[in-house]
C-alpha cells in the first residue's frame, strides 16, 4: 500500500528502503565520529576541538555558501536515494495520466 507523505504518495516498500538508506547514512556517520573522538576512561567520547569548530561552521553555513568539496559530499549523499524518489514519483505520475 501507499503512504501519503505530505501530498506525495509513496509505496510503503520504497519508504522503508529510504529509511534503511538513512539508517546506513547515520550509522556510517556515527562510526566516523566515534573514530575521531577521544575515548575517555568512563566510556564517554570527547570530540576534538578542530572538528567541533569545523562542524559549527558548516552547521551555520547555507548550502550555497559551502565549499565545493562540502557540496560534493552532500551531493554524494543525495545520490544514494534520489533514484528511488524519482522512480516513485514517475510511477505515480504514470498511474494518474
Amino acid at each position: 500500500y501507499s503512504l501519503d507523505c505530505g501530498g506525495i504518495m509513496i509505496d510503503k516498500k520504497i519508504f522503508e528502503k529510504l529509511a534503511d538508506i538513512e539508517h546506513i547514512r547515520w550509522s556510517n556517520w556515527q562510526k566516523y565520529v566515534h573514530s575521531i573522538c577521544i575515548k575517555n576512561e568512563d566510556g564517554s567520547l570527547t570530540i576534538p576541538k578542530e572538528f567541533v569548530e569545523g562542524w559549527k561552521r558548516q552547521i551555520n553555513t547555507k548550502y550555497d555558501n559551502l565549499t565545493e568539496t562540502e557540496k560534493i559530499s552532500d551531493r554524494k549523499e543525495v545520490k544514494k536515494y534520489l533514484k528511488i524518489i524519482v522512480d516513485n514519483i514517475n510511477k505515480h505520475k504514470d498511474k494518474s495520466a
